[in-house]
């Protein structure tokens, strides 16, 4: 009896040391967790987990860029520390979480119940809605009965995934077709060149898509708004409660407006190949600007009527034209390079299509192995794209046995740098390599109707 007490005793003590000492652990300060904060400004840097696309983060011109982007290094300003970004794929940013390899995930992520059990989410940031993305000529597809008997194309473990499942399980006879580690993105351009008919996307991700594939059409929701959050690790209360502060601040402030205003407003693409529109504009624009380029033109040894051609491409020779990507001006200088290129003003013509052509002088020398047009392929490419991720392409065009040298080469390897089982090997990483390719096209096709008629 005297021994079953001590042991009935004992285990009491057990019990109340192990409360205390959680007690302890969480109010005393010592819960590793509450740390996190502490951790990141004893660093002076926090790292982002994020994801390598348009909409989140990505390299254009040698500058990173994407609205999660700014959002985090809006954040990261805020607490005073630097910012670090890791791009994991998208399955594996939760568990990257978990392993502490980052602070906080800021992928334009919807809090669903399966995500809330494994992470704390921020207050909502934005609310969004998964839409249906179909061809434009497609005028079948209409309201969610309409999907019965179609394929639907998600990535796989997506909140489209969930939703899709949950339709099917309500009896809509639906095929997901599943899709590993390929963005969203990707998918929609599937659509826009009709290798699929249908996908999913959030309302802002379609939006910000349609700019580049004017093909799509954005059918309808097939969900209730939902909101974006950044996910935390379960319990970092503290980090949590400064994010959703600094939500608070940069809303009040005006920060998250100019944000969201530079990624989404206007949304509806520019159509720059307007034929009809060029001819025009040749005729009224561009003699206002002709002696500047030609005299520039020929200080760099260049035919003048490509060059105007790249100004069309890039302004329709308006010098007060204005990108959501912070270029300027009739060349479409980034305020970088017009620093770079000792430019003052870049809604200046004369300056602008100094420092543009000067610009693309420094990067054709920079081709100096390559010969003929094709150096002048790349030049324009790296003008558009930038020169790191034509290295790349150059680099993966290595790997494939194509000439280096060679633009057919990379109108090939320039579209890989989409793709993450490409891009995740390259220095600089994802690129919206199609744009490169069509933007030589284009730029092509103004020079030769230009040459044809003979200006000059």
């Amino acid at each position: 009896m005297m021994k079953q007490r001590w042991i009935n005793t004992l285990l009491i003590i057990i019990v109340c040391l192990s409360v205390l000492g959680t007690v302890a652990w969480v109010v005393g300060g010592f819960d590793k967790r509450g740390e996190v904060l502490e951790r990141i400004k004893e660093k002076g840097k926090i790292t982002v987990i994020t994801s390598n696309n348009s909409n989140c983060y990505y390299i254009y011109r040698d500058r990173p860029m994407g609205f999660e982007y700014e959002l985090a290094k809006a954040f990261a300003d805020y607490l005073d520390v630097k910012l670090e970004v890791i791009t994991p794929d998208w399955d594996e940013m939760l568990k990257a979480l978990g392993k502490d390899k980052g602070d906080l995930v800021a992928a334009s992520m919807t809090s669903t119940p399966d995500r809330e059990e494994i992470v704390d989410f921020s207050d909502a940031y934005l609310s969004v809605q998964q839409d249906i993305i179909v061809h434009k000529g497609n005028h079948k597809i209409k309201g969610i009965e309409d999907l019965s008997g179609k394929n639907v194309h998600v990535r796989e473990g997506t909140s489209y995934h969930g939703r899709l499942l949950e339709l099917k399980k309500d009896g809509l006879n639906v095929e997901i077709i599943l899709h590993e580690n390929v963005s969203t993105e990707e998918l929609i351009r599937q659509v826009a060149e009709k290798e699929i008919e249908i996908t999913v996307a959030d309302s802002n991700i379609a939006l910000l898509n349609r700019r580049y594939y004017p093909a799509i059409r954005i059918a309808f929701p097939i969900e209730e708004q939902q909101s974006l959050g950044w996910a935390v690790k379960k319990g970092n209360s503290k980090l949590l409660a400064k994010i959703n502060k600094f939500f608070d601040t940069i809303e009040e402030d005006g920060t998250f407006g100019k944000i969201y205003e530079k990624y989404y407003a206007n949304v509806d693409i520019f159509d720059f190949f307007d034929l009809k529109k060029f001819h025009q504009r040749i005729e009224t624009r561009l003699p206002k600007y002709e002696k500047i380029i030609k005299r520039e033109s020929n200080r760099y040894g260049f035919d003048w009527r490509l060059i105007a051609a790249v100004a069309y491409q890039e302004s329709h020779l308006n010098p007060r034209a204005k990108s959501y990507k912070g270029v300027r001006g009739l060349m479409q200088l980034t305020l970088t390079t017009a620093k770079e290129m000792e430019i003052d003003s870049r809604l200046d013509p004369e300056q602008s299509i100094e420092g543009g052509i000067k610009y693309l002088s420094k990067i054709y020398k920079r081709f100096d192995k390559i010969e003929g047009l094709d150096r002048m392929l790349f030049t324009l490419a790296s003008y558009n794209i930038g020169y790191g991720h034509v290295r790349d392409a150059q680099k993966l065009a290595l790997q494939k046995d194509l000439d280096t040298h060679k633009w057919a080469s990379l109108k090939k390897t320039l579209p890989m740098l989409r793709q993450k089982k490409y891009y995740k090997k390259t220095k600089y990483g994802y690129c919206r390599g199609t744009e490169p390719v069509r933007y030589v096209n284009r730029v092509l096709t103004y020079y030769d109707i230009l040459k044809r008629k003979a200006l000059g």
